[in-house]
């Protein structure tokens, strides 16, 4: 699959299929975000996929509006590390949020290439998915996204039109 219609494919996925997901594939899904663009390069994250029956659940429990997370065959922990990450940007914030996001956004599209899908999970307590995890206090917790075959999507949701978000030579 090319990767604008990768892009063009991904949908936020509401179901998944019991079938386990082939070692190959979660190595290219996670190998995906390596490649992701981070500030100087460093790439200041560590993956956890989690595939413990008892674990999902309990990490499902730990997010908000997350049950589908447990019945997905694995869930993949998007973690920052704060110690790699480059202190400051824009001279108001910390690189890892940018940083994670495009790594997330990396497996994403490489998941929906290998015929998997994922749907990305904000809302959560940060203290007990660290927890559930064993995740050092020098790492934080920036997204969760279960992984496997779709057998359902969310009602997909519309787009802005181009010229909604596009502007040249100043903010319009």
């Amino acid at each position: 699959m090319e990767a604008l219609e990768a892009i063009k494919s991904v949908k936020s996925v509401s179901k998944y299929k019991p079938d386990p997901v082939p070692e190959q594939k979660v190595q290219a899904v996670v190998n995906a975000a390596r490649f992701a663009v981070s500030a100087d390069n460093i790439q200041p994250w560590k993956f956890i996929v989690v595939s413990d029956e008892d674990a999902k659940r309990k990490l499902a429990g730990a997010c908000t509006n997350a049950k589908h997370l447990a019945d997905a065959p694995l869930v993949v922990v998007a973690c920052a590390r704060l110690d790699e990450a480059v202190a400051m940007i824009g001279g108001y914030m910390n690189s890892y949020p940018v940083d994670l996001g495009m790594a997330l956004a990396n497996v994403t599209v490489a998941a929906t290439s290998e015929g998997l899908g994922t749907s990305w999970v904000f809302a959560f307590n940060e203290e007990k998915v660290r927890s559930l995890l064993s995740i050092p206090a020098d790492a934080r917790v920036v997204g969760l996204t279960p992984l496997g075959i779709p057998e359902a999507f969310e009602p997909p949701a519309g787009r802005k039109h181009l010229s909604e978000i596009l502007s040249y030579n100043a903010y319009e």
